[in-house]
């Protein structure tokens, strides 16, 4: 049988979304006041789910402990309260939306967590406004 465990947290960030290859004016069109030269923030919420099987010894499908020491370790200690356009290696060159960010998230903890177990990130940046991903399948 499959169980589901979820761990909420949460980062502050700033960023920019523009592209480098577009004019001023494209990027003013397309990303609107996302596109603020000097940068704005979110408060992003979190949440990391994990399925797979019962471990019958130890009655987890993953320690919540080391799922949340995961999280703090790849995912907030990197990025809350950066810029993530200036900061975060992983956005040197990569526009960061809600959609990149996510996909981002989930690389850097699927490296961590056991092929056996299924992953998806679901990221607020506010409250009505989030993205989910869960690999490629």
């Amino acid at each position: 049988m499959k169980v589901t465990i979820s761990r909420k947290a949460h980062f502050n960030a700033a960023h920019r979304l523009y592209r480098k290859d577009w004019s001023d004016e494209k990027n003013q069109s397309i990303f609107g006041k996302c596109n603020n030269p000097n940068f704005h923030g979110h408060n992003y919420d979190l949440t990391v789910s994990v399925t797979g099987q019962i471990d019958p010894e130890t009655g987890y499908v993953m320690d919540v402990k080391i799922l949340s020491d995961l999280i703090k370790y790849e995912i907030e200690d990197s990025f809350d309260h950066k810029n993530l356009n200036l900061d975060v290696p992983e956005f040197k060159e990569l526009n960061p939306t809600a959609e990149n960010i996510v996909v981002v998230i989930w690389n850097k903890l699927r490296a961590r967590i056991t092929k056996e177990h299924d992953l998806e990130v679901i990221l607020y940046e506010t409250p009505r406004n989030f993205v989910s991903y869960k690999g490629n399948k």
